[in-house]
């Protein structure tokens, strides 16, 4: 593809507007469609797992439709490596992810700490830590913990806490962020 007009807007500077104007364009989860509709006409996630070894390159949503076979492999991708059980991931949880990571303007993929949890594992990691729920997003497949290489904490919370579609859980300790899409929340330092 040519560019033959120099008053074109090239596509890295219309992100870069559009990032810009994120938290105004999209400052509830009701506008969460139409910020991640600006993303571009195809939606990429890059992950990795340091559980399991794989690694994870996919389009999975082109001109308005989700990909079927690569929205499958993200589930697979995204299981509960303790037991091997996947669910449907929800698509808002991975479309706040792509949308972080743009924000972010790094190649570095995600690496995923926790994507779906069974009962069952969620179970025995809320008896050894207090910083489990319940009833936590996990087990319905709407919620990932993840970091980025070259990124701190602080740096991917804000891109994911720009999206305004979900919650956004900073565990520095531990050098985390959890994103989820549920109710538009922030917690931890």
């Amino acid at each position: 593809m040519t560019n033959s007009s120099s008053s074109s807007i090239s596509r890295r500077g219309l992100l870069g507007a559009f990032a810009a104007t994120a938290v105004m364009a999209a400052p509830t989860y009701s506008n969460a469609a139409g910020f991640l509709r600006g993303g571009g006409d195809i939606r990429r996630i890059r992950m990795y797992s340091g559980r399991t070894g794989e690694r994870l390159d996919t389009i999975y949503w082109i001109e308005g439709e989700y990909i079927g076979e690569a929205i499958r492999e993200i589930n697979l991708f995204m299981r509960d490596w303790r037991n091997n059980k996947a669910v449907e991931m929800d698509t808002r949880t991975i479309d706040i992810m792509t949308a972080a990571h743009n924000l972010m303007e790094t190649s570095q993929p995600y690496m995923l700490l926790s994507g779906y949890r069974s009962p069952e594992t969620n179970a025995m990691l809320r008896a050894q830590s207090s910083g489990v729920a319940r009833n936590s997003l996990h087990m319905r497949g709407q919620a990932a913990d993840l970091r980025v290489d070259g990124r701190s904490v602080s740096q991917v919370a804000r891109a994911a806490a720009a999206c305004r579609a979900g919650g956004v859980g900073r565990y520095s300790g531990s050098n985390f962020v959890h994103m989820d899409c549920g109710a538009v929340r922030t917690w931890g330092s």
